[in-house]
């Protein structure tokens, strides 16, 4: 009986070191899912859409939308912001000389895109009506963009601005070039 009793002990005793070693192997896989995720990952579909989530649901920003993500910069741009993004149409990409879309989005180009794409970015909500014809602005990769009038349409450089979203943590301008920063 006492050797029955001291097997009971030693098989209760496993058993609870394989209970905690599968707990703790289950926290660390929850803990990595929440590292890995970021604010994008957040579902929401009641609320007004991210600067990102207004750009994915738009069939005329589907290489915005791709550039955004080999750039890293999804997590970025879903954050609360404030943003203002100048967003160039899927026509707009198609502007540049052949293959350049292509090359810029090849993983060893991440840092060119990532600066051409913070070149359409500022860290301010701002309507079109707050521009003024001439005004130089400051973009989020450190340089500076000139603003123009004419009669009541705003141009980012060459860019016609030719419609805008509100979104929940800033404006996108849509626009119908790609503005390459200086």
């Amino acid at each position: 009986m006492k050797s029955n009793l001291i097997a009971f002990g030693f098989i209760v005793a496993l058993a609870a070191c394989q209970s905690s070693a599968e707990q703790s192997g289950t926290q660390a896989a929850a803990t990595e899912t929440t590292a890995v995720s970021g604010q994008s990952a957040v579902e929401d579909n009641e609320s007004q859409k991210d600067v990102v989530k207004v750009a994915v649901g738009s069939p005329d920003h589907t290489t915005l939308v791709k550039a955004v993500q080999a750039a890293d910069l999804v997590d970025a741009l879903s954050n609360a912001g404030p943003f203002t993004v100048f967003a160039p149409t899927n026509a707009a990409f198609g502007k540049l000389p052949a293959r350049t879309v292509e090359d810029l989005l090849k993983p060893e180009n991440k840092d060119k895109l990532k600066a051409i794409l913070e070149h359409h970015v500022m860290t301010s909500a701002l309507d079109v009506d707050f521009f003024q014809d001439g005004q130089s602005m400051g973009m989020v990769d450190g340089t500076n963009v000139t603003f123009h009038k004419k009669g009541d349409v705003l141009y980012i450089g060459e860019a016609k601005v030719i419609g805008s979203v509100r979104a929940s943590n800033g404006f996108v301008h849509i626009i119908d070039g790609v503005i390459v920063p200086n």
